[in-house]
């Protein structure tokens, strides 16, 4: 199907793909890894044409089609729904030759070829990959420019699915997805039956979608057969010899077992000891290659103060007096406490981080909260804050006001930063390194409480696997939003349930919230399929007043949006030393403004139709 032979490809004047070679036969399900910058993106731009190779050549099987993400939307108001129905070129065309043509043979081929390739059910489908994407049937109406990028990201994904490609690549799905949307992804992609090539950092997904793997290292590419944990484990044998890997490996499962031992006579919590008891007992030698292979780095320990650190009685929360996103909440943190917080997009849980990180203020109910409690805050924006014309040393020593170089190199030094790293500008590290540096600024005063909002979203898997043990290590409270099921489960001893407006402990382990959620997308797809079949026995005229009314809900949500982030800017200018805080804040209510004037836009052409 795919066949890369003597390829060779350099980036200003660095080699990044030495002479490799590789054939992908029809079928094959290959997961692409390697560490950042390795090369893995370009490899996909040198197969799709966007690149040229220095030398060797690429070919497909004859009438192959190639599948690829692309983020080049028309800015022309077309909906969700017909930009996704539009990626299938052909029915496209067909369509509008379909209007057009006059010779009456041309007419009888077109739709007999409408009806090979089921374009009659293209409609259906593209609404059931939106749906499983996160965008309900209100949203899938609206034009693409009432949304952000990374829900634009979610639609270039549902419309290379939809396209359905010999030949599908893939270039990390899942980071712009929550968990709910990851799961419908996983299962999508599991039931995919053509060629598929997916670079990706989340071993759950490479373990459940893919036969091979295709390993970029030292510029050339080794095939192996397998899920990505037997790659590892392949790979590990080669690299260290058994006796050392045990010794490693009882050391980190021993490590784990302190966590499980805290919990093992509380009924309360049994079910998640359980939880990480499979997963110390699905440990191989693995783990202890993968902590070998990557900078460790610790997160400073907290001084111990009264628990509970944070109780929340019958708090609300949210942007805009009388209308709460979260209510009714009953919620306490100990020291000791690892939680994960899940729930799709849209229901709150970033409400709750900024509740709990003091950045938004309770609309009712009562805080109750340790004086001397100390909180550290990680959100992937974050990275796009960084000065890149300072070096981490600068805006180590900016944030920590401290004029002592060895106490600022010391912090550094905990995440991996010897002076070159330290002293090299923030716009020459790697998406990883930027991590590492929020995860120091985060953490140099020993909060009591981390939270961790998508950490992983730039870091490789070994980078994961280090993240993972400085979280195990650390003896703080930990609350972590992550799509990252491997990382949930081997960190968080508890899970909160953000959903329906409110946020309590969830019953089960991950593998039953995978569950549920499959669950509910089924409903949700019969529920569908019952509506799809009354809306055929009774044609409904487009109703320009409930379109109208719509769009004014819409812009009513947006102005709230902008009401909140006003509060936080004015936040900002009182405590009048947090300027990059402002300038995010800037930039978001500059965006919400500009989402208001495309829905009004919307508004009067449906009013003119009234």
């Amino acid at each position: 199907m795919l066949s890369i032979q003597n390829l060779t490809y350099r980036i200003a004047g660095r080699t990044l793909l030495d002479n490799v070679s590789v054939n992908i036969p029809a079928g094959h399900r290959v997961g692409f890894v390697g560490p950042n910058g390795a090369g893995k993106s370009t490899l996909f731009k040198l197969i799709s044409g966007e690149l040229a190779a220095d030398d060797g050549a690429i070919s497909l099987i004859k009438n192959s089609t190639l599948g690829l993400v692309r983020q080049d939307f028309p800015e022309d108001g077309l909906s969700l729904i017909d930009i996704v129905l539009n990626a299938d070129t052909e029915r496209a065309s067909l369509l509008i030759e379909a209007e057009t043509t006059q010779d009456i043979d041309r007419i009888g081929y077109i739709y007999e070829r409408l009806t090979e390739i089921n374009a009659y059910e293209a409609p259906s489908r593209a609404a059931y990959i939106l749906a499983g994407l996160g965008f309900d049937e209100d949203a899938q109406a609206l034009p693409i420019t009432s949304f952000s990028g990374g829900w634009r990201a979610r639609v270039a994904l549902a419309c290379v699915l939809f396209s359905q490609p010999n030949v599908l690549l893939l270039d990390e799905p899942t980071n712009h997805l929550d968990f709910e949307s990851m799961v419908w992804l996983e299962n999508f992609l599991m039931r995919y039956r053509d060629t598929m090539i997916i670079i990706s950092h989340d071993r759950d997904i490479l373990n459940k979608t893919v036969d091979h793997i295709i390993h970029l290292d030292n510029k050339k590419l080794v095939s192996y057969t397998g899920t990505y944990d037997q790659f590892e484990k392949a790979r590990a044998e080669k690299q260290m010899n058994q006796q050392a890997l045990h010794e490693k490996q009882s050391a980190q499962k021993a490590q784990m077992m302190k966590f499980v031992d805290r919990f093992r006579a509380s009924a309360s919590k049994a079910r998640q000891a359980q939880s990480r008891l499979k997963a110390i007992q699905k440990m191989d030698i693995v783990d202890a290659v993968m902590a070998e292979r990557v900078t460790a780095f610790t997160f400073p320990d907290p001084q111990e103060i009264k628990s509970p650190l944070m109780r929340l009685e019958n708090v609300e929360a949210g942007y805009t007096v009388g209308k709460p996103v979260l209510r009714k909440m009953n919620l306490t943190i100990n020291q000791s406490d690892r939680i994960a917080l899940l729930g799709a997009n849209g229901n709150g849980k970033s409400t709750l981080i900024k509740l709990i990180s003091d950045r938004l203020p309770p609309m009712g109910g009562e805080v109750h909260k340790s004086a001397k409690l100390k909180i550290g805050y990680f959100a992937q924006f974050q990275t796009d804050e960084l000065d890149t014309a300072l070096t981490p040393f600068e805006t180590m020593k900016e944030a920590m006001q401290e004029p002592s170089e060895v106490k600022v190199r010391s912090a550094l030094f905990r995440f991996g930063f010897d002076k070159h790293k330290a002293d090299t500008k923030v716009g020459e590290l790697s998406g990883g390194e930027k991590a590492r540096l929020l995860f120091c600024l985060m953490s140099f005063d020993a909060p009591h409480i981390l939270l961790l909002d998508e950490p992983t979203n730039h870091l490789d898997m070994d980078a994961r696997e280090a993240l993972m043990q400085a979280l195990n290590n650390y003896t703080g409270a930990v609350i972590l939003v992550s799509h990252d099921p491997h990382l949930v489960s081997c960190v968080a001893d508890e899970l909160w349930l953000v959903a329906d407006g409110g946020c309590h402990p969830f019953d089960g382990d991950l593998d039953d919230y995978r569950k549920l959620v499959i669950q509910q997308r089924k409903q949700e797809r019969k529920e569908g399929k019952a509506s799809e079949k009354r809306a055929e026995k009774t044609p409904v005229a487009v109703d320009h007043e409930k379109e109208a009314a719509r769009l004014e809900a819409l812009i009513a949500d947006i102005e709230e949006q902008k009401a909140g982030v006003e509060h936080e800017i004015a936040t900002c200018y009182a405590k009048s030393n947090e300027p990059k805080q402002l300038k995010r804040l800037e930039h978001a209510a500059d965006k919400l403004c500009k989402e208001q004037e495309s829905l009004e836009t919307e508004l009067a052409r449906v009013i003119a139709q009234l």
